[in-house]
């Protein structure tokens, strides 16, 4: 194995595998390096009790023909490897609030979408037309997002600097339909007096086109991925948790791996937190007010969840997701308590090939801050060889929250605990270790509509041979990381050409 490549990129999350995977192609000596047994990052999964339970992708949209993550995944050979369910085209999430015992459905297609909500609200369909046209208006700014070469000045943008619950609130006076258009804000950690209108519309436009999910989880995705990079005479290197960087000059010579391993490379790119990415470059090689600027970022909040496995037939599989508030208002579930906790949960079956007409698990989600976990910060339950408990107490919290949670979804499925055979958890902690999010936070940096332009981070760095990608770069989730990697790629390789063989892919 030559350990002296042209690109070395350290993270196999999507941005880092989709980004090997184009440099690849364009003919450059790729090595990604793992810290972790699976490739991934979010694209993980893990089985328990014979069942697959996803890490982090819950469903993907845009994936139907024309589409521009389908167009995407065609040019990253994708599209005719997975295994996909599109979720019920009429109500692919559903939507509830306590007190009321109607369910809202959001459903694919933008004229569907309108019609849908439109039976419980005939009065607003006009605007919720102007919504949807709105949501469709502000995707387009962004070429990218339409597989387009075509050059826009987004930062001038009246957008960037809208509040998206101030703008739902002009949608429409009424206060229900307000919420019902807000709830799925899990989504992207939106919070009330601070998500910008962009955020929310590059998320849920691309589920109304269309939503899927992933038959027996996503982790095909990474394992597709990682297999045409080895193909491509790329490597990927599972167990290779960096350490540092050393340098020659002004540039990165090499990255030395927690096992003192030496990896030599010409350019470097880091698909990690952005606190790791500045951890492993030594403090005379960046300025102290560029690296303050990136440490000082808020990033959005964590979650709890828990994974339930279910006896065989005993629950059929519902095609949809579900998201619950237990309050009217659908921005108030990361303001809770103790006592209150939680305000709501979003819930997810899994698609799996081996029981098709029943769900044989269930995931079910709750926000969680970092600081309900800050007595076991210094425990780390991971390392390469096993994982290790971290006490007594920190089982007794997983418990407790476990039982809330439970209790919570008796809403939408009464006596479901008398069919779990059994329960598995993840709380921030789980994903700072697994992940390697700093504080276990869902999508990186929260963005803010009062300082939009504070949070666009570009892919190059002060350091002349290091360039970022991944969920800051560009946005999260599978869309925006995988055109994160394409930004990031075009540092290298010319940008119009790469997007001209995407258009053309077949």
């Amino acid at each position: 194995m030559s350990n002296k490549y042209d690109v070395v990129i350290i993270g196999s999350g999507l941005g880092g595998l989709c980004s090997a995977y184009i440099l690849s192609k364009e003919g450059y000596n790729v090595c990604v390096l793992e810290k972790n047994r699976q490739i991934g990052g979010n694209l993980q999964i893990f089985s328990r009790s014979k069942s697959i339970f996803d890490t982090g992708i819950h469903y993907i949209g845009g994936l139907a023909e024309g589409q521009n993550l389908n167009q995407y995944f065609k040019y990253f050979g994708l599209m005719d490897k997975l295994k996909l369910k599109q979720l019920d085209v009429d109500g692919y999430d559903h939507v509830s609030f306590g007190g009321d015992p109607q369910v809202y459905k959001h459903a694919q297609g933008h004229d569907n979408f309108v019609e849908t909500l439109a039976q419980h609200f005939p009065q607003e369909r006009e605007n919720l037309t102007r919504y949807v046209r709105k949501m469709r208006e502000i995707c387009d700014f962004f070429p990218l997002y339409r597989v387009s070469n075509e050059a826009k000045d987004v930062t001038r943008a009246d957008f960037l600097e809208t509040d998206t619950k101030a703008y739902l609130e002009t949608v429409t006076s009424n206060k229900k339909l307000q919420n019902i258009l807000g709830a799925t804000n899990p989504l992207y950690a939106g919070e009330a007096d601070k998500t910008p209108l962009y955020v929310h519309a590059l998320v849920v436009n691309s589920y109304i086109e269309s939503a899927w999910r992933c038959v027996d989880g996503s982790g095909q995705i990474a394992k597709h991925l990682g297999d045409s990079i080895k193909e491509m005479g790329g490597t990927v290197l599972n167990y290779s948790e960096a350490k540092t960087f050393n340098f020659l000059g002004d540039e990165i010579k090499e990255v030395e791996l927690t096992d003192g391993r030496i990896i030599e490379g010409k350019k470097f790119i880091c698909n990690t937190d952005l606190s790791k990415a500045l951890e492993m470059v030594d403090s005379n090689h960046l300025r102290p007010a560029y690296r303050n600027r990136i440490n000082n970022l808020e990033t959005t909040i964590s979650v709890f969840i828990v994974y339930l496995v279910l006896k065989p037939g005993t629950l059929k599989y519902f095609n949809h997701n579900i998201y619950h508030n237990f309050g009217s208002d659908a921005w108030d579930a990361m303001n809770y308590t103790e006592e209150s906790w939680p305000k709501g949960y979003a819930l997810f079956s899994q698609a799996s090939s081996k029981s098709p007409e029943h769900a044989d698990s269930l995931i079910v989600m709750g926000y969680m801050r970092y600081d309900e976990v800050a007595q076991w910060i210094n425990t780390k339950n991971i390392t390469p060889n096993h994982i290790e408990k971290r006490g007594d107490d920190y089982e007794d919290f997983k418990n407790r929250k476990t039982e809330k949670l439970l209790d919570a979804i008796e809403h939408s499925f009464p006596n479901i605990k008398k069919n779990i055979v059994s329960q598995h958890t993840s709380t921030p902690l789980t994903y700072r270790d697994y992940i390697g999010s700093k504080d276990g936070n869902l999508y990186g940096i929260a963005k803010n509509y009062k300082d939009p332009l504070k949070t666009f981070i570009s892919p190059r760095t002060k350091v002349p041979n290091l360039l970022l990608t991944g969920q800051n770069i560009n946005f999260h989730g599978v869309l925006g990381v995988t055109i994160s990697s394409v930004v990031t790629a075009s540092e290298l390789v010319d940008k119009t050409n790469l997007v001209k063989q995407i258009q053309s892919a077949t």
